[in-house]
Formats: structure tokens, sequence, C-alpha cells
């Protein structure tokens, strides 16, 4: 099968093409490297099964391809708030374009959003009935409306032009080829800790958070796109910590002298999130199966690695 990953260059997208290119399939990688890296597919470049494109997907492209995974679009807040019209252009102009391309060629289209499109949520765990509890006008808007906007149009294509449409709501990921400097709150505290800084927990560090490592994740992504379901369907682990709680466990593991220090917490940041999983469970037969303390040991690995080579 010949395969579009948009954003194949990044974290979650370089560990899917790993899968698709294992299974035999012909890849096809879109990425501007706006937060991907080269490094995360340098072992596919000369494989003949796979072609790199260097693309900025709020231009259109004309392709031919069986299936499109639309993953392309910063999702960390300190990626996401650099540029934010930048954004939604990406979750806006971009998802319309990557549709039109399915619309034109009928390919199976599937959309990584994201548990963000439920805001700070006032129903717990989220399941995708929840219509969410989103701010239109913070600063976290052009990421969390640009997603809602992003399943509007898809589901619109599907209904309006009969586009074979997934959409995944993807809960916090974490793993290997995490960027440093994301600003998400796993890769935050292990590069505080393995620098030996104090680990920043914002607030008092109640709000909660789950934690879906990112084979398990893409696992849930190949299920949805071959599965039978539009969606939308959570991919998340349903294990829910404190972030003071997570701060914790990456400071026993990897440096017990970290100190942790307290910060007022940023503008809309969501209190809980956690999701519920019936519907991956049921329509997928999709559940976790890294717990957090092995998924941690690895990424810890992997950072070690990175800091003691850079």
């Amino acid at each position: 099968m010949r395969i579009i990953v948009t954003g194949g260059a990044g974290f979650v997208g370089s560990h899917l093409i790993d899968r698709l290119m294992s299974a035999g399939h012909e890849v096809i990688c879109l990425d501007n490297f706006y937060t991907g890296s080269k490094r995360n597919i340098l072992k596919w470049l000369d494989h003949p099964y796979f072609e790199m494109i260097r693309h900025d997907i709020t231009e259109p492209i004309r392709l031919e391809v069986d299936q499109i995974y639309h993953l392309a679009c910063p999702a960390s807040p300190v990626h996401y708030q650099y540029n934010p019209v930048k954004t939604v252009k990406t979750s806006v102009l971009g998802t319309m374009n990557m549709l039109g391309l399915a619309k034109r060629v009928k390919a199976r289209f599937l959309l990584a959003s994201t548990s963000e499109v439920y805001g700070d949520p006032d129903v717990h765990p989220q399941p995708e009935e929840y219509r969410g509890n989103v701010n239109p006008i913070g600063i976290r808007s052009c990421y969390d409306e640009g997603k809602r906007i992003a399943e509007t149009l898809s589901f619109d294509y599907h209904r309006q032009n009969g586009v074979d449409i997934r959409v995944a709501r993807i809960f916090n990921t974490y793993g290997p080829r995490m960027l440093e400097n994301d600003g998400r709150v796993v890769s935050n505290f292990i590069v505080q800790a393995l620098r030996g800084i104090p680990l920043t927990v914002y607030g008092d560090g109640s709000q909660t958070r789950s934690f879906c490592y990112v084979s398990d994740l893409v696992e849930g992504l190949i299920r949805l796109m071959n599965g039978e379901h539009t969606g939308p369907i959570n991919l998340g682990n349903p294990d829910e910590y404190t972030i003071l709680e997570l701060a914790q466990k990456i400071q026993h593991m990897v440096n017990p002298d970290a100190d942790i220090k307290f910060e007022a917490l940023p503008q809309d940041d969501p209190k809980q999130r956690q999701p519920d999983i019936t519907r991956a469970k049921t329509w997928l037969c999709w559940e976790p199966s890294i717990p957090l303390q092995e998924g941690l040991k690895l990424t810890v690995e992997d950072f070690r690695e990175r800091i003691n080579n850079s």
C-alpha cells in the first residue's frame, strides 16, 4: 500500500513510519521540519520504498496514494504558541489540502486530532460524546480550536464529498525522539533531572494527565486506519497521575538529588485529563500495554544518550 504520513519526521510520525515500513508499505514522508528532524527517519532515506518530501502542507500537493495519516502540526505549547497564526493555517489550510488530496485520489484519511478539543473539561474522564470547554481566544486556542475545525472539515468532507475518514483524539504521548525543548511535561522533567536543575511544576502539581507510550499510540492509529469505524476515537492511557507524582517518579528514577520548584500555572492549563477509552476497546480491541515506569525508563535512556552526545 502507498501511504503518506504528514509530519512524518516528527516524534509520533517517525515511529509510525517505522511500523509502516517494517510492514512492507511504500511510505511518503511529508515534513517542513518546523519541529521534525531528519535524524528520526535517517535509517529509511536510502530505502527503495521510502520517499522524503520537504513540503509545507499549507500549500497543495499532488500525489497518488491509498492512505493519508495527517499528523502535521506543532503539538507542544512552546511550538504552537511561537507562531499561532501558522499553527491555525496548518490545522485549517493543511487539513483542507490533505482532505482535497484524499478526495481526488479516493484515499482513506486519518486525522491526528487531540484531547485538547475537550479544553479544560468539566466531565471526567472525557468520552468522545463530550463537546468540550474551550476558550476560543486564549493562548492555547490556535491549537485547540485549530484541531476542532480540522475535525469539522474532516466530517464535512466525509458527508459532502464521501471522503473515507478516521479521526483519532490523541492524549498525552511520550517516548524516545521527543524534542528536548518542546515544553511537554515528560521531556521537561527528564531533561531537567539529567542536567541537575530543579524540576519545574506549574501550580501545586495537583492537575492530572494520562501518559501513553508512543508504540501503544501507533498501534491504535494503525488499527483505527484499517478498521471500519470513522470515530472520533480517544487514544490514550487511562491511568491518571498528578503532575507532582510524575515529577517525583522521574526525580527518583534519574536524579534523586534534583529539587522540585513550583511556578504559576499557565493560562487555560487543563486541571484534568483522562481518556475514556471504551470506544477504542470495543471498536479496535485496543488498549495500552506499556506501564508508565517501563515507558519512562526507555524514554530516559534515549534522552540520556542524546544529551551525552550533544
